[in-house]
């Protein structure tokens, strides 16, 4: 499948004098998993109403493959909608919510009975099909409450953080579940999320959302190695970042005059460097080598963290492996990868 399934062109939306979501842009391929990913009040749960047609932008359009939805209710568009709560009929039973959408568009009973079963067995539940709701624990009940969504076999699936209710097992085992249920069905899905590991994991697209602007979309990877501004880098985790300047095509920080290519337009810049990809022990020859101190060391679980206060430079932190030796206060060479970095654009939207 290809070609775009939803686009939106210039979307606004206020409430009362707040604005939620800024001219917003952006298509959605057939066929991918698109994350919107932000923080809390960053709009993207209000783009997903209004994709859903839960809400009205005030100014801008919503395309599904081409056509206006300006006007159509939710009902009428053909789209799946899965939200934080499973909202499901108490009065019924596990099969009965799940078939209750296809009772409502009068499908005869053999064909109801054949989709529900399949959709529950897809989803793990075709042993609980007669269970009452009120006995399923809450990752069977947004089982249930996707099996719903996709019986109707949608042209796009929306979910609104659908397991942030859920402990951290039951949101692993939901991801892997959604993210096979959208390998099986291809179906256009578009996932709203607070948690970047969350939207990494499941993810072919992310759409990150900040202050009701999209601040860049891409691939998981390309906000990693390459993230399109020094806000969305420092939301996809723990930055170094070396301030300084460009000019005629060239990066010198302002602390070490270390230097690096860049295509930005003359003015402030900073080197932002990931902490995994410094080496705290044998900088190969494709490293810049500088001197330090070892100041701090957290071990992390998978790796030390650890803080290095460079020679007439930043503090820096690198990843290393957690059987790393580390003194604290002695002398350490590190290398800063030539090849790891990126030069980006000084955040000058809240300066002074």
């Amino acid at each position: 499948m290809t070609g775009t399934a939803i686009s939106l062109t210039g979307v606004r939306k206020m409430f009362g004098d707040t604005p939620a979501v800024r001219d917003l842009t952006t298509d959605i391929t057939a066929g991918s998993f698109t994350a919107l990913l932000g923080p809390s009040g960053c709009g993207k749960s209000t783009t997903l109403a209004m994709i859903g047609g839960l809400l009205d932008p005030d100014f801008g359009d919503v395309r599904f493959d081409g056509r206006s939805q300006l006007g159509v209710p939710a009902e009428r568009r053909p789209a799946g909608l899965v939200f934080q709560k499973p909202l499901l009929f108490p009065h019924l039973n596990v099969e009965q919510n799940v078939a209750f959408g296809l009772r409502m568009r009068r499908l005869d009973r053999a064909n109801t009975r054949d989709r529900v079963t399949s959709i529950l067995d897809r989803v793990q539940l075709g042993a609980m099909a007669k269970r009452r709701v009120g006995e399923l624990s809450g990752g069977q009940e947004q089982r249930v409450a996707l099996a719903r969504a996709l019986v109707l076999e949608p042209q796009v699936l929306l979910l609104d953080e659908p397991f942030s209710q859920l402990d951290a097992t039951l949101r692993a085992e939901m991801r892997c579940l959604v993210k096979d249920l959208h390998t099986e069905s291809q179906v256009t899905t578009v996932f709203v999320t607070h948690d970047q590991a969350e939207a990494v994991e499941v993810a072919d697209t992310i759409a990150l959302m900040l202050d009701g602007r999209l601040e860049g979309q891409g691939d998981p990877e390309m906000f990693y190695t390459a993230p399109p501004s020094l806000v969305a880098a420092r939301f996809f985790g723990v930055t170094n970042e070396l301030p300084g300047t460009v000019r005629t095509g060239v990066f010198t920080a302002a602390s070490t005059g270390l230097r690096r290519p860049a295509t930005l337009p003359d003015g402030p810049a900073v080197l932002v460097i990931r902490p995994e990809t410094i080496t705290l022990t044998s900088p190969s020859g494709d490293d810049d080598t500088m001197d330090g101190v070892a100041v701090a060391a957290r071990f992390a679980g998978t790796h030390l963290a650890v803080d290095v206060q460079l020679t007439g430079g930043p503090l820096v932190t690198a990843h290393a492996p957690v059987t790393t030796s580390v003194r604290l206060g002695a002398p350490m060479t590190v290398g800063l990868p030539r090849a790891g970095g990126v030069v980006v654009a000084a955040d000058l939207r809240h300066a002074g």
